[in-house]
């Protein structure tokens, strides 16, 4: 029963082991996906640091990236609770079975100084011989039968579980080992996480000292913004018209239904970003009395993208917004997408469009240290949607 309980925790303690194995890899993988968003955050500083001047857009970058930082610690600090588990898991299956083999080697060795002292065929016929019947005889011939079994079985055993045992050890030093490491890189990254916040601070106070600037700047974005809105909604109450005349082709119906299918599965408008502006109202980055209302999200990304359709669709419309350069309206449906702040467009009202196709480069302002943003939105008719919860994570 003793051997049967030790080798039901082993067990157990391994199956524990390959579940904390899976977690562990699903962190590394997600700490690498981390570390590269990370990498991108800083090549789009870098391209913006060629402009000295701090700049909102600066500081949402920044922002998305001590953010980034902060998660990454944070699955460091996850990994090494679980390591430490893993190591806590391994020094008792270590213990167990240390103790488990000194118990079977003394037992073992019991048996041989018992086999010695009845060494010899001589002292096993007098065992046999001496029966009162020939039913003890058999009984005896069947015991001592059953003990050089039981040696062998022994033997085994003890192999088995020196075997077990120096795996486990090695096993146990690679955690260590592994654990020392996680830590050294903890360090590291709580270190540069500690330089960004003094800069995100040191860009704070350089923008509040602009703070008339930046509400001047915001009153003409909100004034851009507006325009594209009041166009949106005026292109959405004219196609409601002309729906109420002509009912949706069940093309366009199935279309629709693809659509709202994909929610959440939807590839970036963009080969590669970070969303800098999110959806709905929030508090300005600078101007905490002020309040931001953003229709979709901003998408940042390198000077010289393409703004891409993230579904089949139509062109709807392409328009140009005084002061906020291009915009195209593709319709899938009943849904439409929205990307603006384009500075040229490669499509014309009416095209069939295939997911991922290009539809205009984005424009990159030189005055606001080469900010790059896209402008995306989804609707569904006059219904605004959270991009963010359509697009893949």
């Amino acid at each position: 029963m003793k051997q049967i309980g030790i080798a039901f925790c082993i067990a157990a303690f391994l199956f524990s082991f390959t579940v904390k194995a899976q977690t562990l890899n699903e962190l590394k993988n997600r700490k690498e996906k981390t570390k590269k968003e990370i990498e991108y955050t800083n090549r789009l500083l870098n391209e913006t640091g060629k402009d000295t001047r701090v700049s909102i857009n600066k500081l949402s970058i920044l922002n998305q990236k001590i953010k980034l930082r902060n998660e990454l610690i944070a699955d460091y600090n996850t990994q090494l609770n679980l390591l430490q588990k893993s190591i806590d898991d391994n020094q008792f299956i270590v213990d167990l079975l240390t103790n488990d083999l000194e118990r079977i080697r003394h037992e073992y060795a019991q048996m041989i100084k018992q086999a010695y002292r009845n060494r010899g065929n001589y002292n096993l016929l007098i065992f046999l011989f001496s029966s009162k019947s020939f039913n003890q005889a058999y009984k005896r011939f069947l015991y001592l039968r059953q003990m050089a079994r039981y040696r062998k079985k022994q033997s085994e055993q003890i192999e088995a579980i020196r075997t077990v045992l120096r795996l486990k050890i090695e096993d146990l030093n690679t955690r260590k080992q592994e654990q020392q490491e996680i830590l050294t890189q903890q360090m590291a990254e709580t270190s540069k996480l500690k330089q960004e916040k003094e800069k995100q601070n040191n860009y704070y106070s350089q923008l509040k000292k602009r703070e008339r600037e930046l509400k001047k700047h915001l009153e003409k974005q909100e004034q851009i913004e507006k325009k594209l809105e009041q166009e949106i909604q005026r292109i959405i109450e004219e196609e409601a018209r002309k729906a109420r005349q002509k009912a949706l082709t069940a093309e366009e119906l199935k279309l629709s239904e693809d659509f709202g299918k994909n929610k959440g599965r939807f590839p970036w408008p963009v080969k590669s970003g970070i969303i800098t502006d999110k959806f709905g109202e929030h508090s300005h980055p600078v101007m905490k009395n002020i309040i931001i209302r953003n229709n979709g999200i901003d998408i940042t990304t390198n000077e010289g993208e393409n703004a891409l359709a993230i579904f089949n669709g139509k062109v709807s419309r392409v328009f140009a917004i005084p002061g906020g350069n291009m915009a195209v309206i593709l319709r899938h449906g009943e849904y439409i997408s929205v990307y603006s702040n384009l500075n040229s467009v490669f499509v014309k009202q009416g095209d069939e469009i295939k997911t991922l196709q290009q539809i205009g480069s984005i424009f990159t302002d030189k005055h606001e240290g080469n900010k790059t943003v896209l402008k995306f939105q989804i609707w569904k008719e006059n219904l605004k949607l959270n991009p963010e919860e359509w697009i893949l994570k």
